[in-house]
């Protein structure tokens, strides 16, 4: 009965662990998306501007 109530105790604890390591990454992961699709826009901006400037 002890080990059963120990076995309860270990999974709860791994559960909880999981949702919080997995609530803490997920903003993290969005945030590091928005900076890379921003990055890619300013690059691709600045592509446009040399290009408009070798056309002059």
């Amino acid at each position: 009965m002890q080990l059963l109530g120990s076995i309860i105790t270990a999974i709860a604890i791994i559960a909880a662990t999981i949702a919080v390591v997995t609530s803490q990454l997920g903003p993290f992961k969005e945030d590091t998306e928005r900076q890379e699709q921003i990055q890619e826009q300013q690059e691709d901006q600045r592509k446009d501007a040399e290009d408009r400037r070798e056309d002059r």
